[in-house]
């Protein structure tokens, strides 16, 4: 009898778990188009103030980066990085039956609102660091730019399509059965069974033998904070929990501006949510090639630099098709910018102080978006300057980025040995690659439905002439 060696069992057990993510990651992006996109919508349908559409935005990613302090240690009871995210996927999924319930919880409904997006978000938080630290033991580093880029393509394309379809779904019982409550109750219900399958999914993953942590690979919060400023991880943080300041200065109120000051309907809202995942799936598959080659610190400054224009956009013009060119460059820049800034932690960490990296990095920058939305909701209060109270956080939330980016991108080093490019070099390729894949997708749907309609029409042709 011939048995495999071990090595090999390994890789044929890390090359299936691999396949299974990306569609356990399919499943969760179902969840978000028809979840997480709505959550600030429903909150408009239930007549939400500003201040408390911010505290929707910020509260739950406070309490689930605070929340994430437990983690290392979590990962060490449990002794299964897999049993943990199982778990809290689990909890994750089941709070969306809490967030449908809040209809019927009387004038507290929007508190109760909060209160249950805040033990979705913790549940699925905290076993965070834990898939972090797990899936960077099953992906190679020099693949993962490209298993990453090919795995966030995948759960873009799906998102984009289920973020159109809960449009489709909210404005048919808005409309049509006069039940707009129905429609969030139903998407929401399905957000709920596309979690359970992720969840599913996740127990059929294998998990390798965890690397053990020695008692010098462990530091505390307070250590971390103090090192930072002079270790390049630490100055990535520093970074990150700005921009993430900045970023949620204005991000949570984009749907209060459409719905409450635009009148956008749900369908309008939808597309308008739909096109910047649009250009990530497209620009997505570039960004990941220029990650193997040119490294994550090249793209992360790149989008960097440009992300302060993607707010200040929203101030020029109200023209529906305008926003819509506007959404189209914002997520080139976010594509970008998020797949550079997940890579790199795996760039900068080491296996064994990777989970407890994560943790504190996604406590620090939850209170930053505390804090930035917290700003957001004062600035757009008192605001008198401009016809609609959203202008003024959307020009500081804009200059609040420049002055990050100008302060600290240059102070972060890449640490692989990668190829070097200009930033004008690199923003020329990315832009025409990008381009040509937006056409080459364009002609094969026309050519696609073309084709489809014209042999359509044709049998039916032939038909008639027979008869």
């Amino acid at each position: 009898m011939n048995l495999k060696p071990k090595e090999e069992v390994r890789s044929e057990k890390v090359k299936k778990s691999l396949l299974i993510s990306i569609f356990e990651g399919s499943f969760w992006s179902v969840m978000i188009g028809l979840g997480e996109k709505y959550l600030s919508a429903f909150a408009v349908f239930l007549k939400a103030t500003n201040t408390q559409i911010g505290l929707l935005a910020s509260l739950p990613i406070l309490f689930s980066s605070l929340s994430q302090f437990f983690s290392p240690n979590l990962i060490e009871k449990f002794k299964s990085r897999k049993k943990l995210v199982v778990l809290g996927v689990l909890i994750n999924a089941f709070s969306w039956l809490l967030i449908i319930s809040v209809f019927y919880l009387g004038k507290y409904k929007i508190y109760y609102l909060i209160l249950f997006a805040t033990i979705y978000w913790v549940a699925g938080a905290i076993p965070y660091p834990a898939w972090n630290s797990w899936m960077g033991d099953l992906v190679s580093p020099e693949h993962r730019g490209a298993y990453f880029g090919r795995r966030t393509k995948i759960t873009v394309l799906i998102i984009l399509i289920f973020t159109a379809l809960g449009g489709i779904i909210l404005d048919l019982f808005k409309h049509w059965l006069q039940k707009p409550y129905l429609g969030f109750a139903a998407v929401f219900f399905i957000a709920m069974l596309a979690r359970l399958g992720s969840a599913f999914l996740m127990s059929k993953q294998y998990e390798p033998e965890m690397v053990k942590v020695e008692e010098e690979d462990k530091f505390s919060f307070f250590d971390f904070l103090k090192q930072a400023p002079f270790r390049n991880y630490g100055i990535y943080t520093i970074f990150l929990m700005l921009m993430n300041f900045a970023v949620y200065i204005s991000a949570p109120f984009f749907t209060a501006y459409m719905l409450y000051d635009l009148h956008f309907s749900y369908i309008q809202y939808m597309i308008i949510l739909s096109v910047p995942l649009i250009a990530k799936y497209l620009s997505l598959p570039v960004w990941g090639k220029f990650s193997d080659q040119y490294g994550n610190k090249k793209i992360m400054s790149l989008t960097g630099y440009l992300m302060p224009i993607v707010p200040i956009l929203w101030i020029f013009s109200t023209n529906y098709y305008y926003l819509i060119i506007a959404e189209i460059f914002s997520g080139i820049i976010w594509a970008g910018f998020d797949l550079s800034t997940f890579n790199f932690i795996f760039d900068s960490t080491t296996p064994q102080k990777r989970a407890r990296c994560v943790s504190y990095l996604s406590v620090t920058t939850g209170i930053m978006v505390f804090l930035g939305t917290m700003l957001g909701s004062v600035l757009i209060d008192y605001n008198n300057l401009f016809w609609t109270k959203y202008y003024l956080a959307f020009l500081v939330s804009g200059i609040v980025r420049v002055f990050v980016s100008a302060i600290l991108l240059p102070r972060i080093k890449e640490r692989r040995k990668v190829k070097e490019i200009s930033y004008d070099r690199m923003a020329y390729l990315a832009t025409r690659m990008i381009v040509t894949k937006g056409i080459s997708n364009i002609l094969f749907i026309f050519t696609f439905s073309k084709n489809h309609w014209g042999n359509h029409h044709s049998e039916k042709e032939l038909e008639d002439k027979k008869n």
